[in-house]
């Protein structure tokens, strides 16, 4: 099930504009879903305002969403900011905590714990910077970094360092959101977080090798690729 937070005008290019879903619709287009039919997992994505972030952060306490997986999606692939300013204080503070995962990149790892990233040892610390804020697991994309495709891991006690080969394409429009799409199916299907992340990364590097040439800028990973 979808719920719309914001409508984007966008193309592989970049983002052209953004318009918030009021809080009153994002309030009823979310009552009327979880009042009827529970999720064994749920994510989160763009939230753009600071209104859209304390809603869904009452929502999931509200309904007793558990099993929640926070993308932070703070940028575009392009750079555009998709995160209000006076939003991500409040992300810090109410919906953070409520996180059984978050997914932040490496930009976004920056923009929450304020220090530059760019680094396998960078990301450790972001992490624990991060797990320190109230989410109970972190995992930060390396997705930018030079090398091998290497996200960190981090379940509280314990890092993992995740690595893949790195896939040479522009078209990887859309990972982010993929993976923590997926890992959330994953988690709906009961497997533990852990299990779940591996996965999730399983399946978003696939996804990437299936890419679409799209467009003159970055086109889309394609999860409908994979059974070609």
């Amino acid at each position: 099930m979808a719920v719309i937070a914001a409508l984007t005008a966008q193309n592989t290019v970049g983002v052209a504009s953004i318009m918030p879903i009021p809080a009153e619709v994002l309030n009823s287009q979310l009552d009327t879903l979880l009042s009827d039919i529970v999720p064994d997992a749920v994510k989160t994505g763009m939230l753009s305002t600071a209104g859209n972030v304390e809603l869904v952060a009452a929502k999931v306490r509200e309904y007793g969403l558990t099993k929640l997986v926070v993308d932070p999606v703070m940028l575009s692939t392009s750079g555009a900011s998709l995160l209000e300013p006076d939003a991500q204080p409040l992300f810090r503070k109410e919906l953070l905590p409520l996180a059984l995962l978050i997914t932040p990149n490496l930009d976004e790892a920056r923009a929450l714990t304020g220090k530059t990233v760019t680094t396998v040892e960078d990301m450790e610390e972001a992490a624990l910077h991060i797990h320190g804020m109230g989410a109970r697991n972190v995992l930060v994309k390396g997705g930018h970094l030079a090398g091998e495709a290497t996200d960190v891991f981090f379940d509280g006690t314990e890092f993992f360092h995740l690595r893949s080969e790195r896939i040479s394409s522009r078209h990887t429009h859309g990972t982010g959101c993929v993976l923590s799409a997926a890992i959330t199916a994953y988690l709906a299907l009961g497997k533990p977080v852990e299990g779940a992340v591996r996965d999730g990364k399983e399946f978003v590097t696939k996804a990437i090798r299936s890419g679409l040439s799209l467009g003159k800028g970055h086109g889309p990973c394609d999860p409908l690729g994979l059974e070609r």
